[in-house]
């Protein structure tokens, strides 16, 4: 019994290394083809959704559908107990997203047509930043969660007012326009304001009268601000903070290299080198 318990831990850390482990070179391998699989997948849902390529090779597409979401089970499970809390990686994001990108396939026994939302697998992609883990992207992807965050109150007080524009200006064209030109419902009418105001122009409903055309026109010239407000915001965050990257001192240890130290440091805190013989 103990010796089929220490088999048992041996092949967990086996397993977690393989899995968790993007350092090495078994662990950089998974992922990779783990990826590849996710890709084929996407690939195979939305070739079923091609009526002529599904009549012909429908019963292969489903057979590599199955297959791939056993592949996928399996690493679920393998992830589960390749950990000490499992439960932090079951209600974690990347675990609940690799458990939806399972579900879709073994609902469609119960509701046709959930298959198709097995493209949810495209999310796990996401993945591809945490293998490729270059200081770079890593750097990057911490400025723009840093601007996203620091301008989240201004873009939710923007967002605000223009929900109260969409329904004042969908009033106004209510009354303006009236039921006989398409605007039946104030609803309806904010529903306009809301395509004009993001230039989609779906162009089922539009105005007939004078001034309606004429608000129009204001909703349209003001809808090109509406895209560019928030873009300014997070834009002049990011430039913020990389300014705030610049200016910091570049005093590279001669030993390592390394500049991430503070200012008063006699020491680097990487390779423990002296600056004091720098």
């Amino acid at each position: 019994m103990p010796d089929i318990k220490s088999k048992y831990e041996r092949f967990r850390q086996k397993v977690n290394i393989i899995i968790h482990g993007t350092g090495t070179k078994a662990g950089r391998l998974f992922d990779l083809i783990l990826l590849g699989l996710i890709v084929l997948s996407v690939l195979l849902v939305m070739m079923e959704t091609v009526s002529g390529f599904d009549a012909k090779y429908h019963r292969t597409l489903v057979l590599l559908e199955w297959i791939i979401t056993g592949l996928f089970t399996l690493e679920y499970l393998l992830r589960i107990i390749s950990i000490n809390k499992p439960w932090k990686y079951i209600i974690s994001f990347y675990g609940i997203i690799d458990l939806l990108a399972i579900l879709p396939m073994y609902l469609s026994f119960f509701v046709l047509g959930t298959s198709v939302l097995t493209v949810i697998r495209s999310l796990r992609l996401l993945r591809l930043f945490k293998i490729l883990n270059h200081p770079k992207f890593i750097t990057q992807s911490s400025q723009l969660n840093q601007a996203v965050k620091a301008s989240r109150g201004k873009i939710i007080v923007f967002i605000y007012f223009v929900l109260i524009s969409t329904i004042l200006i969908g009033s106004i064209m209510f009354l303006v326009e009236g039921r006989e030109n398409g605007f039946t419902s104030i609803p309806v009418s904010i529903y306009w304001t809301i395509v004009t105001l993001t230039t989609v122009g779906y162009g089922d409903i539009s105005p007939a009268t004078p001034l309606g055309q004429f608000i129009a026109s204001l909703v349209m010239i003001l809808g090109y601000g509406i895209i560019a407000v928030p873009t300014g915001i997070v834009t002049a965050e990011i430039a913020k903070s990389s300014q705030n990257l610049a200016v910091k001192p570049k005093n590279p240890c001669s030993a390592c290299g390394n500049e991430d130290h503070p200012e008063d440091a006699n020491y680097c805190p990487h390779c423990g080198h002296s600056f004091t013989t720098n």
